[in-house]
């Protein structure tokens, strides 16, 4: 595939043999192709996947507005497809036929059966999806335009949902754009509407939320919420993503919920070096994309920016609501929803947030923070890798330790990378005491050491990497918790724990399972689970052994509830 925007690919990449392209007729047909073809329009659902017999595709960036420019061109034996194919999702870009001839159309769902069955035409097309959807994002090739500010809390959302999402888009900010009114004018916006977000289709959003955002690119169309799953993930971090790998791929019907973001806490972290298999490290993100693109190949469903708001377990199959009037069906849950960062106890600290405070250290805010001097509240490795992280293009960093050292909370190779690290200090014994600015963080004070001697600093930026309260409000006392809010699972669970949830069966409680059969917790919810990205994922993985143990019990059928009652 000829390539114009510097992509990996080079003109010869990605051709498919004539054994490839045999196995691949036994999933679809040939078709004749025209000059001036629309195969897929920018926008509209990816649903079909084309190999190029005789003839070429143009792959181009289309928008009304401006002539359609182009990405690269698919000659001979090349094909037009991306990751969108393995969801549904709307192509980001345009296939126009620039040749007439004939193509191989496969349809979705027999791409999905040949990626899943065939291992070598899978490993092809797998690894061209992903290079395909690097260069779209490093890029910001697509039909999708976010204007907006640094200096705006919407802004800096928007952009952190799109990344964690490996949605491509091209940013203009109104601060450093000497064309700013003429841009407003061209969309018909003002600066009060910002973010906002524009399509090559003329669709403007202003300020939008996560939620508009989903349903306006498509991220959960084909999705039926009506069916009955086998299991149902809530929470698509380390664990959940785990989970849906390995659900999806031993052939249960799964689904997961995603209140924003696949990855986490771990998804915004800028590098992790000690996960087996990477010994250069990985980053956050590109863990939780690789994961997510993996449990989509298997089969399984998302939900962006669905929230599980309650869980009723009285009867078979449970219920999950997710807000409004809609709810969802399934055999077993595993609860994968993960902590969040305490908020500092400082009374200025929500005027702040997105304008100075953060509580991620990703390429987004380290493009914020360029050359400036930053503050990082924490002493876990979050904390520690995002010291390391930000130190790479911050003028200086400061950790912000509680503690009196960092041994008991943090990984040895952190710490000896935090000694070396010439524009790091580490302060043990601080707290920050009060935040100062306007419309933006403009002075830190902490008191600092046994003499507990306040020191004022001019800093612009901090991250708040600190403590970890449970995401189980929503659970409303549906299942058991200890003192802090985490899920008791397994030998955990009390006798009282179990006479409180009345529970039915002989046999006591699987290492993963909750006061309630076949209802399962994995990851940091997980009331004294290890705090590991590894342990995490090992938790989501084994749950579903335990999944497959119950559905074999047959406790979604009407005598579990008669025995519940």
């Amino acid at each position: 595939m000829k390539t114009t925007l510097g992509l990996a690919e080079t003109p010869r990449s990605y051709v498919l043999d004539a054994a490839l392209i045999e196995r691949l007729h036994r999933h679809g047909a040939t078709q004749k192709i025209v000059e001036g073809q629309i195969l897929v329009e920018q926008g509209a659902p990816f649903t079909t996947f084309y190999v190029v017999l005789e003839g070429e595709i143009v792959v181009e960036r289309a928008n009304p507005r401006m002539p359609s420019q182009l990405i690269a061109i698919a000659g001979q034996h090349e094909f037009f497809g991306g990751l969108e194919l393995l969801s549904s999702r709307p192509c980001v870009v345009q296939g126009r036929v620039s040749r007439a001839g004939t193509v191989l159309a496969v349809p979705r769902s027999s791409l999905l059966d040949a990626i899943q069955n065939d291992n070598k035409l899978g490993e092809v097309l797998m690894r061209a999806f992903l290079t395909r959807k690097v260069a779209a994002i490093t890029f910001g090739y697509g039909d999708l335009i976010l204007l907006g500010s640094n200096n705006s809390v919407g802004t800096l959302r928007v952009r952190n949902f799109l990344t964690r999402n490996s949605q491509p888009f091209s940013f203009i900010d109104l601060d450093r754009d000497d064309d700013v009114q003429k841009m407003l004018d061209v969309f018909k916006v003002t600066v009060a509407d910002i973010p906002v977000l524009v399509r090559g289709d003329n669709e403007v959003l202003k300020n939008p939320t996560n939620q508009d955002i989903a349903a306006y690119l498509g991220f959960n169309v084909g999705v039926d919420s009506t069916h009955v799953r086998d299991a149902v993930i809530v929470g698509a971090g380390p664990a959940g993503l785990s989970a849906a790998v390995y659900a999806s791929s031993e052939g249960l019907k799964t689904l997961l919920l995603e209140a924003e973001s696949p990855g986490g806490q771990a998804g915004s972290s800028s590098k992790i070096e000690n996960y087996l298999g990477f010994p250069n490290g990985i980053s956050g993100l590109e863990l939780a994309s690789r994961a997510f693109t993996q449990a989509e190949k298997f089969g399984a469903e998302c939900l962006i920016t669905r929230s599980a708001t309650k869980i009723s377990a009285e009867h078979r199959p449970f219920s999950i609501s997710t807000g409004g009037d809609q709810t969802i069906q399934t055999k077993t849950v595993i609860i994968a929803t993960g902590v969040r960062y305490r908020r500092l106890p400082l009374a200025s600290l929500a005027r702040f947030e997105g304008v100075g405070i953060y509580y991620a250290a990703s390429q987004v805010e380290a493009q914020l923070c360029h050359a400036q001097e930053i503050a990082i509240v924490g002493g876990g490795n979050s904390a520690g890798q995002a010291a390391v992280f930000m130190a790479e293009t911050c003028a200086h960093v400061h950790m912000l330790v509680r503690g009196q050292d960092l041994a008991q909370t943090m990984s040895r190779y952190l710490i000896r990378r935090l000694t070396e690290t010439a524009n790091i200090t580490v302060h043990t014994r601080t707290e920050v005491v009060e935040l100062r600015g306007q419309d933006h963080l403009e002075e830190l004070v902490w008191k600092n050491g046994p003499s507990q001697k306040h020191e004022t600093r001019a800093i612009r930026h901090m991250m708040v990497m600190t403590g970890a309260d449970p995401n189980t409000q929503w659970l409303g006392g549906a299942v058991a918790l200890d003192p802090q809010g985490f899920i008791r699972t397994g030998s955990e669970l009390t006798e009282q724990d179990l006479l409180a949830a009345c529970w039915p069966l002989a046999r006591k409680p699987y290492l993963l399972e909750t006061s309630i059969p076949g209802i399962f917790a994995v990851g940091d919810v997980r009331s004294r689970s290890i705090k590991r990205v590894a342990a995490a994922v090992g938790e989501g993985s084994l749950a579903i052994s335990f999944v497959h143990q119950t559905l074999e019990e047959n406790l979604g059928g009407p005598e579990a509830d008669a025995t519940r009652r």
